[in-house]
């Protein structure tokens, strides 16, 4: 047990070597001209700052060299990377001897970007993990909870019309995109509804923990973020050992229990990240698609004609404005990609982001479109055997979720004080104020 002033001592040397190097390094390299770095800064802006920097990257081959790492927002080569058994996943400051001491100073907490996370684990383990739980996510089985999800939304909509009535102030991440995806994976996993604020409130304030380069309050922020949802999943999954229910959790505790296939923190680990990931990116994808719709009318008046086009439209939301930007590999042999030479350790970035407006692929990349029929060869969700096991649930969530609230409320009227989170490869508005009708707006 680490005594206070020990523990600080220890999260600032840790601090030092995963974060601050690499924050001093950034902001060097950004200051000469370092486009990634550049990309980093730019992160929490409204878009066009970081689009504009893509771009300049795509200029400059498929492959580009950078102070940090090769970078490419070609759709081509992100696909091979992410699917390719020459790469890893990798995260920049967790190899080599900085990396080494890192994981020593670290701690026994969970942390979405370590081991033996599923985002950063390989087969034979990452294979296991995900067969656990994959059955939970497949097409007949989101299917049936799209009822479910459809009487979330009335009840999350009766409130939003109720409180407007009342002259309550709206935020639409709060009161919206937030609390659908967050009662449909508590459902899923067993949460307890008195609990459901709780997690929500992780989720947030462990956001960033996918960052490189946090400033030192962030980082302790996070931390404990990540200490309290580690000891809270502990009791919620003691709690199901002993009063177990039909939900995913209770399947996993007593598959742990009678055949030893998982560890405690391989359980704890598993369990966390599909309840995060079960909601975090869908609210940055609904917030996303109810902005992107109010400042595209003609878009929105072709769905209200067309309501078949509401699927494709999630599809052309997650590729105009993705949930995740982007994700790194680790080269693992010497290999070759985009015409460059890459060796056993180099790191590679793939913009999601970049990819999903590469104009080999998508015909004039920057017009949002939902009926853009090749909408859905985005990489939002990755590809390879990291592709997103929840993509399936967030694909119906936005549709559901998006088709509701604009059915109520068309004529909505999105007010100042929108702002973006700071989280750099997680991209959505932290906040969204509106009048649900504009009309309403004096």
């Amino acid at each position: 047990m680490d005594l206070p002033g020990v523990r600080t001592a220890r999260e600032a040397a840790h601090w030092s070597i995963t974060h601050g190097l690499p924050r001093t390094l950034i902001a060097r390299l950004a200051a000469k001209g370092d486009l990634q770095a550049r990309l980093i800064l730019s992160s929490g802006t409204d878009g066009d700052e970081m689009f504009d920097l893509i771009e300049q990257v795509r200029a400059r081959g498929p492959v580009v060299k950078s102070g940090l790492a090769y970078l490419t927002p070609d759709h081509a080569v992100v696909r091979e990377v992410l699917t390719s058994n020459a790469f890893r996943t990798g995260i920049p400051g967790r190899t080599g001897l900085l990396g080494a001491l890192g994981e020593w100073l670290s701690f026994s907490v969970l942390h979405p970007v370590e081991p033996p996370s599923l985002l950063v684990t390989e087969p034979p383990d990452h294979t296991r993990y995900r067969k656990l739980v994959m059955r939970v996510f497949t097409m007949r089985a989101v299917e049936r909870l799209r009822v479910r999800t459809e009487q979330i939304a009335t009840g999350l909509l009766d409130q939003l019309e109720r409180r407007a009535a009342a002259g309550e102030r709206i935020d639409l991440i709060e009161d919206y995109c937030a609390q659908l995806p967050v009662t449909v994976i508590a459902e899923i996993l067993g949460v307890p509804e008195q609990d459901r604020d709780r997690v929500l409130a992780f989720g947030a304030a462990a956001a960033p923990s996918l960052d490189l380069g946090l400033p030192w309050q962030t980082y302790r922020d996070v931390n404990r973020a990540l200490a309290d949802f580690d000891a809270w999943l502990g009791e919620h999954l003691e709690n199901l050992r002993r009063h177990p229910g039909d939900n995913l959790l209770s399947e996993l505790v007593a598959v742990q229990t009678e055949e030893g296939v998982l560890s405690e923190i391989e359980l704890k680990s598993t369990a966390g990240l599909v309840l995060a990931a079960g909601f975090e990116t869908t609210v940055n994808l609904l917030g996303n698609g109810i902005a992107l719709l109010h400042d595209h009318p003609d878009q929105l008046a072709l769905l209200t004609e067309s309501p078949e086009l509401w699927a494709n439209a999630v599809e052309e939301v997650l590729r105009f404005d993705p949930p995740v930007l982007l994700t790194g590999r680790q080269c693992q042999e010497e290999t070759e990609v985009g015409g460059q030479r890459l060796k056993a350790g180099d790191l590679m970035t793939t913009m999601l982001a970049g990819a999903n407006r590469d104009p080999a692929v998508f015909v004039d990349p920057a017009r949002f479109d939902v009926t853009r029929e090749n909408a859905r060869e985005h990489l939002s969700f990755s590809a390879g055997r990291h592709h997103c096991l929840g993509a399936m649930l967030a694909r119906m969530e936005g549709e559901v979720g998006l088709r509701m609230f604009f059915e109520r409320f068309p004529d909505l009227a999105l007010l100042p004080g929108a702002h973006r989170r700071t989280t750099r490869i997680l991209r959505g508005f932290e906040t969204l104020p509106a009048a649900l009708s504009a009309a309403a707006v004096v």
